[in-house]
């Protein structure tokens, strides 16, 4: 076996180990556990995580858990103590202490006043010009994409998976592009039946295959909201880009899905800093 087939194979492995965490935040990750997951030695495997994505898997499911506990304090109302013990705490202080250190503040104030809180107070009759939205005219994208079923804060899972098979083949570089496309509404549909694609922006003569599938995104002109924050604040967002920027301005949305595009790694960057496009199609 060649080293680039062998570094596919580790990295199949390696997703059925993202797979399975993404899969089972509410449980206790055993790391022999993932180790049969992925197939490999338990003296060796998470050194070989470890290597290829940059983080232990400890960081890896703290990371995601508080992700998932942010999505949580923003857009539902479940108890502090109830998130606390969903995340894998044995105490909401210890909760506390981990969710201050990432996200700057302790959950309780996260969910009075973070990002979202001032989206959705300027939503419905607000300021439509309160937050900075750009008309642009954008070029049609290829995307070598990554279907996802399910909540849209889960499409990491889809989008590790796509890092992977790109990494692995020596694809991805500095200048690659991360769009994620979101083709339904989360207050119409079912949480687990919302479609959504991870891609990565690819030239025409790409050749796109399984698990991959070619996705084009029409170009034309877009209303861009610049958002810097948590991907939590994302659905408040959209609330106020929809809700009250768009039925404020003489404009209407596009028989197009919209989508996101991601400008930094939530493994190395605070969620405080993590910025995105939201890109709504105009007629």
């Amino acid at each position: 076996m060649n080293k680039v087939k062998e570094r596919i194979d580790y990295q199949a492995r390696l997703n059925r180990v993202i797979g399975f965490i993404h899969d089972h935040l509410d449980e206790e990750i055993d790391l022999n556990r993932l180790a049969d997951v992925a197939c490999l030695s338990p003296y060796h495997w998470h050194r070989i995580y470890h290597a290829m994505h940059g983080e232990t898997i400890a960081a890896t499911v703290r990371r995601l858990r508080l992700h998932r506990a942010a999505g949580l304090l923003a857009n539902t109302v479940m108890p502090i103590e109830m998130v606390a013990e969903k995340s894998g705490y044995a105490s909401t202080a210890a909760f506390t202490r981990a969710f201050s250190l990432d996200y700057g503040m302790p959950p309780a104030q996260y969910r009075r006043e973070g990002g979202h809180a001032k989206f959705l107070a300027q939503s419905g009759a607000g300021d439509g010009a309160a937050f900075d939205v750009t008309i642009k005219t954008i070029p049609s994208l290829r995307l070598a994409a990554i279907y996802h079923l399910g909540s849209y804060m889960q499409i990491g899972k889809a989008f590790e998976q796509l890092y992977g098979w790109f990494a692995v083949r020596g694809l991805l570089g500095t200048a690659t592009r991360s769009i994620g496309v979101y083709y339904d509404d989360p207050f119409s549909v079912d949480e687990d039946a919302l479609r959504s694609r991870a891609g990565l922006v690819v030239d025409p003569g790409f050749a796109v295959q399984a698990p991959l599938i070619e996705t084009m995104i029409p170009g034309g002109r877009h209303a861009v909201l610049r958002h810097k924050g948590p991907y939590a604040t994302m659905r408040a967002a959209y609330q106020w880009l929809y809700g009250t920027w768009l039925t404020q301005h003489d404009e209407e949305p596009a028989d197009a899905p919209v989508f996101e595009e991601y400008f930094n790694n939530p493994r190395d960057t605070a969620p405080a800093d993590l910025l995105t496009d939201i890109c709504l199609p105009l007629r």
